[in-house]
């Protein structure tokens, strides 16, 4: 199940880099990729609760990030979520936040491209909060909180299994992580 969450995510989130950047044909933009295995305590997606073994992050070059999350849906193997936003900061040292301004919705019932559904864009509001460093290859949780348009929420409180994330830098790019300052 593990082996098959991480090839799913690893496509996903290059399907997502690459629908989001239409003027470079085909490149796919994503300059950081990290994989997180533990478990998720908390996972709802509306009234519906879920279990996951695997959170990815994506970053592109141009400042939009996803923690994407394969669902344990027995009855949807292809069924994900990401909560995405641009411009991540970091709060302090160890603590990463991530605007949420929409989530990405993939299941069986999506359009395909290549065998994989095309994720449906959903306007949302909410914010992640990452409690480790990627430079350290240690993250211990992220938590997640989104409503869409619609009313509906999403939910997610990941906590690692201690095992050192795989970290993945797949082409250099400037910085878009912005260390906050308290006194401004």
């Amino acid at each position: 199940m593990i082996r098959r969450g991480r090839r799913a995510l690893a496509a996903a989130g290059l399907m997502l880099a690459t629908a989001a950047t239409a003027q470079e044909q085909g490149k796919p933009d994503v300059d950081l990729y990290a994989l997180m295995t533990g478990k998720c305590s908390t996972l709802k997606v509306g009234d519906h609760n879920f279990g996951c073994r695997i959170v990815a992050y994506f970053h592109t070059e141009r400042g939009r990030a996803n923690f994407t999350v394969a669902l344990d849906d027995p009855a949807d193997e292809s069924h994900m979520i990401s909560f995405s936003g641009e411009y991540g900061r970091r709060t302090e040292d160890n603590i990463y936040v991530l605007a949420v301004d929409r989530m990405l919705v993939s299941d069986k019932h999506r359009p395909k491209e290549d065998g994989l559904p095309i994720p449906a864009e959903i306007t949302s509001d909410g914010a992640c909060h990452q409690l480790g460093k990627f430079a350290a290859r240690e993250v211990s949780n992220i938590k997640c909180t989104a409503t869409d348009r619609n009313g509906r929420k999403y939910e997610l409180l990941f906590e690692s299994d201690g095992t050192p994330i795989t970290l993945r830098r797949v082409r250099k790019s400037a910085p878009t992580i912005r260390m906050q300052d308290p006194y401004r």
